[in-house]
Formats: structure tokens, sequence, C-alpha cells
């Protein structure tokens, strides 16, 4: 549920967004059915408030040649501070990490990994091996096919 500060209105223009962030304000005005002004006001609230985090271009990873989709679960016996901060600061820096996530269960972590091919898969394994200590376990699994993919988050109206 989304906090009660949220009107229809604010709902509806968050939902457009998520599908076409590049129309214009008066496009965004009409579908809202607000003039320029107060959709303007709106609009920058939602930004000042962290409600929009950014405005991104989406790009096709097949087209760039990032065919390999992996989703990488880690175990690990080590949770102390230093131990956790060495890990993120690695993981977040290897740009072929899309997304890492603290799991509950019995892995700890899981990521998912965007490479051109197996091969680069390999060598990013081994430098996230080489880069951060005591992995207890790392098993992977690999997309064979992407059925559903959205970054469109389920504003209701």
């Amino acid at each position: 549920m989304l906090p009660i500060t949220l009107d229809t209105k604010d709902r509806l223009l968050l939902s457009f967004l998520q599908q076409d962030c590049t129309v214009s304000l008066q496009v965004l005005a009409e579908h809202i059915c607000l003039t320029t002004t107060p959709c303007w006001k709106r609009l920058k609230r939602l930004e000042d408030e962290g409600y929009i985090r950014a405005r991104v271009a989406l790009l096709d990873s097949k087209k760039l040649g990032l065919d390999v989709t992996a989703f990488v679960l880690i175990k690990t016996h080590q949770h102390s501070r230093n131990w956790f901060n060495q890990f993120v600061g690695v993981v977040k820096a290897m740009p072929e990490v899309m997304a890492l996530y603290r799991m509950a269960g019995e892995y700890d972590y899981l990521l998912r990994v965007q490479v051109p091919n197996m091969k680069s898969y390999d060598a990013f394994y081994k430098k996230l091996l080489n880069r951060v200590p005591a992995l207890l376990d790392v098993t992977s699994s690999f997309a064979m096919e992407e059925i559903k993919y959205t970054t469109a988050l389920p504003v209701s109206t």
C-alpha cells in the first residue's frame, strides 16, 4: 500500500510516468485532467518526497549483446559489519550486477547478473571469488528465456 498522502491524480501520474517519462508536461497534465502548473507542482513534490527516484532510459540487453542473465545465490558464515561493508562495496562496483538482495532463508544474498556470454560470466565469477573472502557457497542459475520483465511498480489508483 502506498501512503495515504497520495491521491488518485498522484497515482495516475506515477503510473503514467512509469510507461513513458519522456512525455511533455502538457501531455501529463491532460492525462490526469489538470493544467500544467498544478501538474508540475505534483511532479516536483513526488520527486522531492522520493517517490520518483530517477528518470532513465531502459535499454535492450539483447541488442547490446548482454545475452546471459544469471541469478547468483550466495551463502556465507560471515555476518560482521566489516565483512558486509566489504561485500556490498565489491558487489556494487561490479557493473555486471544489476540487482543485489539480502535474503531470508537458505541463502544470504541474491544477485542478478547480466553478461554477454558464459566466458564473461566465468570471469565475473572468478572476480567475485577473488575480491570477497569467506563465501561458503555460490550457486548460479541461468535464465533460458525472459518471459516477463517490467520496472513498473503496481501503483493502484
